[in-house]
This record gives structure tokens, C-alpha cells and sequence, in this order.
């Protein structure tokens, strides 16, 4: 007779489910001490945040999965120029990273950035290129090309900000 020996794997939280104050409070400090600045700097818009479908996450988490991953880091980062979308130039992002994570000597957990061979190549297990929020349309193009009802944000130097 055979015995089946189970494996518990030992769940590590680093986050919780999250309130929609606390969230509208995130963006609402993102927008006063980041995103004006930001693209008051680059000239237009900047991003605020970016989308990607259910589908390509779950494919993503799949795939580091199957390469091991434990984790996955979400990286700021901003596009140079010569983007592949030239819209997007100096424009934010964010990377997906898969992560694996290992023991140190103290006995702390830390986690490093997963490299793997893809395709006959050595690199990072990444995901990127997410759909921009807002649209890198022009707001007001894409208010009057949609049937959505919403409201446009606009900031003026001399009379604050103001909403259409």
C-alpha cells in the first residue's frame, strides 16, 4: 500500500483587501504630489495608472509559475524615447517582474528578480507594453468618440484646476 504525504505550503501575505477611501486616497496624493508635476514636466499628460485583462495576468502568473516564481514586482518605470508607441514617450509604466523568493543567511526571506532561458535567451521573466490609463488619446477626442458619460479634469496655471 502506498502513503501519500502531503505538502503544506506555507502562504505569505503581504498585502490585504483595501477600502475605497483608502484607494481614492492613494490616487488623490499620487495626482497632488506626483502626477501634475509630472506631466506639467514631460509636456502632456503623464499616466496615471495602466490595465491589462484578467487573461494576461492570469497567463503571466501561469508562466512564472511554471518557471518557479513565488512573487511578482511591480516596477515604476518611464518609456524613452524611440518608444514603440512614440504617445507613450516619457510616459510611466509599470513592469511585471516574476520573483523567486530564498532564505538569506539571517534566516529573512528576500526576493530576486527571476531570470529564465526564453526562446534561446537569458533574461527576465517580464511582462510589459500594459494599456495606458488615461488613454493616450486625447481626452477630449475620446469623450466625444464615446458614448460614456464622465467628467475631464483640466489643470490651468492661473485659475487651478477645473472640471468639464
Amino acid at each position: 500500500m502506498s502513503t501519500v504525504t502531503a505538502i503544506e505550503k506555507k502562504v505569505v501575505r503581504v498585502g490585504k483587501y483595501v477600502n475605497t477611501e483608502h484607494v481614492d486616497s492613494l490616487i488623490r496624493n499620487y495626482k497632488k504630489e506626483r502626477w501634475m508635476q509630472n506631466s506639467e514636466r514631460i509636456g502632456k499628460n503623464d499616466t496615471l495608472g495602466v490595465w491589462l485583462t484578467v487573461d494576461e495576468m492570469e497567463e503571466f502568473i501561469q508562466t512564472a509559475k511554471t518557471y518557479g516564481a513565488d512573487g511578482i514586482r511591480l516596477y515604476f518605470g518611464v518609456y524613452g524615447e524611440g518608444a514603440n508607441r512614440p504617445e507613450m514617450n516619457g510616459k510611466q509604466t509599470i513592469a511585471l517582474v516574476a520573483t523567486c523568493s530564498e532564505q538569506n543567511k539571517e534566516g529573512d526571506l528576500v526576493q530576486k528578480d527571476l531570470y529564465v532561458n526564453r526562446n534561446g535567451e537569458n533574461g527576465l521573466l517580464a511582462y510589459n507594453w500594459l494599456y495606458p490609463f488615461p488613454p493616450t488619446t486625447t481626452p477630449v477626442t475620446a469623450m466625444l468618440n464615446s458614448n460614456q458619460l464622465g467628467s475631464l479634469m483640466i489643470s490651468d496655471k492661473e485659475q487651478g484646476l477645473k472640471v468639464i
